[in-house]
């Protein structure tokens, strides 16, 4: 593949996360979804990714660049639907955004990866500065599972997402595609 094709073939890969960030961002919640939120009880609870959580299931997978520092899974208490970025918070982690895109997009769970990190790709070398759109080949990807389905892409962004009790809700770190989706 000659380096135009490359270029040109990241370039659309790029844009193509980018508009369905930004569409994520703007979209409404599901309608089967309350349009009112309950705020999630206190402390969140540490859990094993096989016990079930009687509220939002909160798991954080540094994937390929396993870094064990940002992993985490916890049951975090909820009664009702609730924003996804005060789940995260009553989880205690941390997300950064870029500075293009403060709160739409995460570019750092827990200091992960930090700005010094050398993450190995197909293509090289790359280090995450959290200017504007994380790269299309490394990036943290935002999933949710029902209390009973798969696990499946959000559709919305950290700032309008609302998870309820039985779902689960994961950042997974991707690099070249890897890992795909999170573990069952």
């Amino acid at each position: 593949m000659t380096l135009t094709k490359i270029r040109t073939a990241a370039a659309s890969s790029l844009a193509a996360a980018g508009l369905l960030i930004a569409l994520a961002a703007c979209s409404s919640p599901a309608p089967t979804q309350p349009p009112t939120s309950a705020p999630a009880t206190t402390a969140a609870a540490s859990s094993s990714a096989s016990e079930p959580c009687a509220g939002v299931k909160v798991i954080v997978d540094s994937g390929s660049l396993k870094q064990a520092a940002a992993d985490t899974s916890v049951c975090v208490p909820a009664d009702a639907a609730t924003p996804a970025s005060k789940v995260l918070d009553e989880a205690k982690v941390k997300t950064v955004g870029t500075t293009q895109y403060p709160t739409e997009l995460v570019c750092r769970v827990n200091g992960v990866p930090a700005a010094d990190l050398d993450i190995k790709h197909k293509g090289g070398t790359y280090r995450e500065e959290c200017k504007g759109m994380p790269a299309a080949f490394a990036y943290w990807a935002l999933w949710v599972k029902p209390a009973s389905g798969d696990w499946a892409y959000a559709q919305e962004g950290l700032a309008t997402l609302k998870v309820s009790p039985g779902e689960s809700l994961e950042l997974l770190y991707t690099v070249d595609g890897a890992p795909a989706a999170p573990a069952a």
